[in-house]
């Protein structure tokens, strides 16, 4: 996100000039934040995810939309474009417009170095006070890996992940799965850095059996 800030706007103002906008803004406590575009992988994985769930929902009384709805928190005031929305039932919005969504089912947000910290952080707080959110997920994007938050009966957030290729996430607030395969198809991600450092390729050239052990030792530390 950008920090080009118009301050002090009420949220009927900060409508009005976003619907004129081309870029789209985060509005909270007054502030009107533009924010940045996404990267080649980011939108690759964005577009899996909603062509994976398109399939997986098809038929059902559910709705997916990529980040262009916006989504407004009542208890906190933030209106904000998660990257992907899933409502399940019919889809309230906060005006004629329909363009602001009031009751998302599932959040998914496709994470970058600049946000990465607000999607898990703050912004999960604001996602965790729309009552109707059952499900969230930050979805690595330099690693095959996907967390999961899903509201429980009793109130509280229940956290697992999954990673690697091979894995596949079940999603119980729409009742489908994703598979990681799916989510990362065509992204290309960077090389460890066991595989590009020139030191660690000059101890395994030297200690030659060992090179697997030392690469399955540097993998295990990175996922912890």
């Amino acid at each position: 996100m950008s920090s080009q800030r118009k301050t002090h706007l009420t949220p009927e103002e900060y409508l009005a000039l976003e619907r004129k906008s081309q870029v789209r803004s985060e509005y909270l406590d007054g502030d009107m934040v533009a924010m940045s575009g996404g990267s080649r992988e980011h939108n690759l994985i964005v577009s899996n995810i909603v062509g994976e769930l398109r399939t997986a929902l098809k038929g059902r009384p559910c709705e997916i939309y990529p980040s262009n709805m916006r989504v407004r928190v009542s208890a906190s005031g933030l209106y904000t474009y998660p990257d992907v929305v899933v409502v399940c039932g019919d889809p309230q919005f906060e005006d004629m417009h329909v363009d602001t969504l009031m009751n998302p089912t599932a959040i998914i947000e496709v994470l970058s170095d600049s946000t990465e910290s607000y999607d898990r952080g703050a912004k999960f707080g604001h996602y965790r006070k729309i009552p109707s959110v059952v499900e969230y997920l930050p979805v690595a994007q330099h690693e095959y890996r996907v967390e999961q938050y899903v509201r429980q009966s009793d109130g509280p957030w229940l956290r697992s992940e999954v990673q690697g290729l091979g894995a596949k996430l079940e999603l119980p607030s729409i009742e489908c799965g994703l598979a990681l395969a799916e989510i990362y198809e065509r992204v290309t991600l960077p090389k460890p850095w066991f595989l590009t450092s020139p030191r660690t390729m000059q101890v395994g050239m030297i200690r030659g059996k060992n090179e697997n052990f030392i690469a399955q030792s540097a993998l295990s530390t990175t996922f912890q």
